[in-house]
């Protein structure tokens, strides 16, 4: 059964830092690619980050880059989104999302076949 668990988000004041976690369970992780959405208020998904599963390749959202780091842990099966420095246009539900694809980076939603619960991020003074 695969499965997916975010977890680390919270009430954060601007400026503070976050460290998300995404805990995989039922395949072998290093056979897929991995990204991080999020989804404000009112607002589409949005992709934040991604990571390949050949080289460990990463690219971000221009919003989020030099402040937020993608990283994943095979033998852990763990995926995570480090957050500093972070504004209150981060605040969002964020998603980690799988897709079977072995290779180059993935980041289209709709390339995503697993995704996590999401977890909350709310910056705020």
């Amino acid at each position: 059964q695969v499965q997916l668990v975010e977890s680390g988000g919270g009430l954060v004041q601007p400026g503070g830092s976050l460290r998300l976690s995404c805990a995989v369970s039922g395949f072998t992780l290093e056979y897929y690619a991995i990204g991080w959405f999020r989804q404000a208020p009112g607002k589409g998904r949005e992709g934040v980050s991604f990571i390949s599963s050949a080289d460990g390749s990463t690219q971000y959202a221009d919003s989020v880059k030099g402040r937020f780091t993608i990283s994943r842990d095979n033998a852990k099966s763990a995926v995570y989104l480090k957050m500093n420095d972070l504004k209150p246009e981060d605040t969002a539900i964020y998603y980690c999302a799988l897709a079977s694809q072995y290779g180059g980076l993935v980041t289209q939603a709709w390339e995503y076949e697993h995704w996590g619960q999401g977890t909350q991020v709310t910056v705020s003074s």
